[in-house]
């Protein structure tokens, strides 16, 4: 998502650039791409064989609407899911999971893809990187 948040120019970038500067074989990235595309975050810019664009400005983007694109909850324990435990009302662990889940949950909604791009490019003035177009 930040390779794509990153092309600003209006044509996209190509599955395989974001293989090549990710270093992930094109494969595992289109089991990415596909969901990202299931949950409308990313489209193509002119259909099939065109560059990928976000839906959406970067800063509209919460980290939490990029983790739902591959699972429905965040759920640090197994208790804190559908699981029915008979001491679930009365369980000071269970209570320490759902308070820790809640942060967890809040500082996924509250990172936005524009904060992770602000990010990478820091640290690559920083280890002074190069992005190849």
């Amino acid at each position: 998502m930040v390779e794509i948040a990153r092309e600003s120019n209006g044509n996209g970038i190509f599955q395989k650039e974001v293989a090549s500067r990710q270093n992930l074989p094109v494969k595992y990235l289109d089991r990415i791409i596909s969901s990202l595309k299931v949950a409308n975050l990313i489209a193509n810019v002119h259909g099939k064989k065109s560059g990928y664009i976000l839906t959406r400005p970067a800063s509209q983007i919460t980290i939490l609407d990029i983790y739902h694109a591959f699972e429905p909850e965040i759920c640090v324990v197994d208790c804190l899911t559908n699981y029915k435990c008979n001491r679930e009302s009365s369980c000071s662990a269970r209570l320490f999971w759902e308070g820790l889940n809640n942060v967890v949950m809040e500082y996924f909604k509250s990172t936005t893809l524009e904060n992770l791009l602000s990010q990478q490019v820091e640290l690559e003035k920083q280890n002074d990187v190069v992005i190849q177009p």
